[in-house]
C-alpha cells in the first residue's frame, strides 16, 4: 500500500516539476566581454604620446560596449630590460586579447613575430609601414596619424612669435618618421616667416638636436633639460618638442619665471600645455579614438581587413574627437594677431591653398627631394632620407 501511494505522489510531482521548469524565467549568462590589448613604449601618464593612446583606450572603454582592457606601459630597454613584444603579447593574448595595439616604431619586428604566433588575434602597428612594405603578416595592420599638418601649424606659430629669428626643435632619434615631423616644421616656420611676417629677407634659424630616443634615459640619451637649457642659451626663443615628455615646456616656463621672454611647443597630447600655460604657444595632437573604435568594431563584426592608414585631420573641424586623428590647441602664450594668422594658415592648409610639399625642396647635401612643378607623393614624405636644406643638425 505504501508503494503505491510513493508512486501516486510521484505521477503527481513529476509533472508539477517539469511545469514549474518551463514557467521559469531561463538563466543567461552575460555576453563575454571582447578584449582589446594595448602595448605602450613608455608611461601611460607621460602628458605625451603614450598618454595619447591610453585616453583611446579608456575611450573605447565608454563608447564601445562590452569591452575591456588589458595593457603595459614602459616596454622599453630602461624600464623593462629584455622584456620583448612577444613575451608581453603572449601574456595579453592568454588574458584573452583579440585585438593588441603597439604604439611604438621600434615595436615594429616583434609585433610581426607575435602575429605570426597568434594568428587568430589582430595586431595594430602604430606609426608601422609593415603593411606597406609588404613584410606585415595577414593579421596585422598599420595607422598613423598625419602629424605631418600639426607640425606645420605649430612651426607657424613659432615663426609668428619669435622675437630673435631663431627657434629650435628637440628631437628624439632619427628615422624617417621624425625626419619628416622636422622638416614639417620647418616648412610651416618657413612659410609664416616669409609670408605671414614678411622677412624674406631675413633667413630664420631652425636648429635641430636629438637626443636619442623618445624620452630621457639616464647614462643612454643626451638630457632634454640640458638641450633645451642649451637652446635658449645660443638665442633661440622657441623651443618645440618631438620628444614624447614635457622637458621643453617645463624649462620654458622656468626661464620665464626667470623673467626671459621665451616660448614652447610640446607634442602629441591634447593636454600637453598644462605643465606650462603662460608660455605654451598650442600644441599639436594626436586623436586616436577614431582609429581605436574603428578596429575594435570592425573585428568585433568580422569585417577588419588589412590596411595602412595615413589618417589626416578633419578640416572641417580639425579638434572634432569624433572624426579628426590630428588636431591643434592654441596655447595662453598665443598672441591675439599670432592666433588671427595662425587661423588663416590652418584654412588655407585645409583648402589646399598651401601645399607644403611642393617642389622645389632639397635635402642637406643638395639631393633633390622634390623637383619644381611636382609635389610629393605619400611614400615620398613617409620615407624621408634627409632633413632640407636650411635646417641645422644631423640628418643620419
Amino acid at each position: 500500500m505504501k508503494t503505491n501511494k510513493l508512486w501516486w505522489l510521484l505521477s503527481v510531482m513529476i509533472p508539477l516539476t517539469l511545469i514549474i521548469s518551463a514557467c521559469a524565467t531561463p538563466t543567461t549568462e552575460a555576453p563575454k566581454k571582447f578584449v582589446f590589448g594595448l602595448i605602450m613604449v613608455g608611461p601611460k601618464e607621460d602628458h605625451g604620446w603614450n598618454e595619447a593612446h591610453w585616453v583611446a583606450a579608456q575611450d573605447v572603454l565608454k563608447n564601445v560596449p562590452n569591452t575591456d582592457l588589458v595593457w603595459i606601459d614602459k616596454v622599453n630597454p630602461a624600464d623593462r630590460p629584455g622584456v620583448t613584444i612577444e613575451q608581453v603579447s603572449d601574456d595579453l593574448v592568454a588574458k584573452g586579447a583579440k585585438v593588441i595595439f603597439t604604439n611604438s616604431a621600434e615595436f615594429k619586428d616583434g609585433t610581426n613575430n607575435a602575429a605570426k604566433k597568434h594568428t587568430a588575434v589582430t595586431f595594430i602597428h602604430i606609426s608601422g609601414d609593415a603593411v606597406l612594405d609588404k613584410s606585415a603578416p595577414a593579421n596585422v595592420g598599420n595607422f598613423m596619424g598625419r602629424m605631418e599638418y600639426g607640425k606645420m601649424i605649430a612651426g607657424c606659430a613659432a615663426a609668428l612669435t619669435t622675437q630673435t629669428g631663431s627657434i629650435a626643435y628637440l628631437g628624439p632619434l632619427i628615422d624617417a618618421e621624425t625626419r619628416r615631423l622636422t622638416n614639417s616644421v620647418y616648412l610651416g616656420a618657413k612659410y609664416c616667416w616669409e609670408n605671414a611676417r614678411g622677412k624674406k629677407d631675413t633667413p630664420l634659424k631652425f636648429e635641430v638636436t636629438w637626443i636619442g630616443f623618445w624620452f630621457n634615459i639616464p647614462g643612454v640619451t643626451l638630457d632634454p633639460t640640458q638641450v633645451v637649457n642649451g637652446f635658449f642659451d645660443k638665442g633661440a626663443d622657441v623651443v618645440l618638442s618631438g620628444i614624447d615628455t614635457t622637458e621643453a615646456l617645463v624649462v620654458a616656463g622656468q626661464r620665464a619665471k626667470a623673467g626671459k621672454k621665451v616660448w614652447a611647443i610640446p607634442y602629441d597630447y591634447i593636454g600637453g600645455c598644462k605643465e606650462a600655460e603662460a608660455v605654451c604657444l598650442g600644441v599639436p595632437y594626436f586623436n586616436w579614438t577614431p582609429a581605436y573604435q574603428k578596429t575594435i568594431t570592425e573585428v568585433q563584426a568580422g569585417k577588419w581587413k588589412q590596411s595602412w592608414d595615413w589618417n589626416g585631420p578633419d578640416w572641417k573641424n580639425i579638434n572634432d574627437p569624433k572624426t579628426s586623428h590630428v588636431g591643434w590647441v592654441d596655447g595662453k602664450a598665443l598672441s591675439a594677431d599670432g592666433k588671427k594668422s595662425l587661423d588663416a594658415f590652418i584654412a588655407d592648409l585645409g583648402s589646399g591653398k598651401i601645399n607644403l610639399f611642393a617642389g622645389p625642396l632639397k635635402y642637406q647635401d643638395g639631393k633633390e627631394f622634390v623637383k619644381a612643378g611636382a609635389t610629393a607623393d605619400d611614400k615620398t614624405v613617409w620615407y624621408t632620407e634627409q632633413l632640407l636644406e636650411g635646417v641645422t643638425g644631423k640628418s643620419k
